[in-house]
């Protein structure tokens, strides 16, 4: 079977091929999301966005291979509120992300190369396969809870900080 990757770019689907019930069984036991948990705690870098409201402190796991852009936060139902996830795409491009399979409702920040914010997607549809794009070529997405780019008033032009961006 083939799974979809959350996020196309240059105008081509990514694909890659898992097998679907081998995913979804260790996926859903105790034991997986409890090694998932630990894995993500080691995996944390810290992340500030600048806004007109202040400087805003986020822990982020980054993507940076196929595989992990692939999973992103597919399947998981909990991130905390100081939390979030960066996908680096190495180059700046088209990117479209989506939403298919994963639970939990999303901001996405399309990010330049010089960590200058583009475009932000607020309140994504959970489990939705509807595309969502950067208004032009993106070098990277930050996904936060749904509600976290309101409240800290993040805006095209603000600033992310993280270790990504030059």
């Amino acid at each position: 079977m083939v799974k979809f990757y959350g996020f196309f770019c240059r105008g081509a689907l990514l694909a890659g091929v898992i097998g679907l019930s081998a995913l979804a069984t260790p996926l859903s036991t105790p034991a997986f999301a409890q090694a998932a948990a630990v894995q993500e705690e080691a995996n944390l870098e810290p992340l500030t966005i600048t806004t007109a409201t202040g400087a805003h402190k986020f822990s982020v796991e980054v993507m940076r291979t196929d595989e992990q852009r692939a999973r992103g936060l597919m399947f998981r139902r909990y991130m905390p509120a100081d939390r979030g996830m960066l996908f680096d795409f190495k180059s700046e491009q088209p990117v479209m992300m989506w939403m298919k399979n994963t639970y939990l409702p999303l901001d996405m920040v399309f990010i330049s190369r010089n960590g200058t914010v583009i475009n932000v997607a607020e309140n994504t549809e959970p489990l939705s396969e509807r595309t969502i794009p950067s208004a032009r070529p993106a070098f990277a997405v930050l996904e936060l809870n749904a509600g976290a780019a309101r409240k800290i008033g993040l805006k095209p032009g603000d600033k992310i900080a993280n270790s990504l961006f030059r």
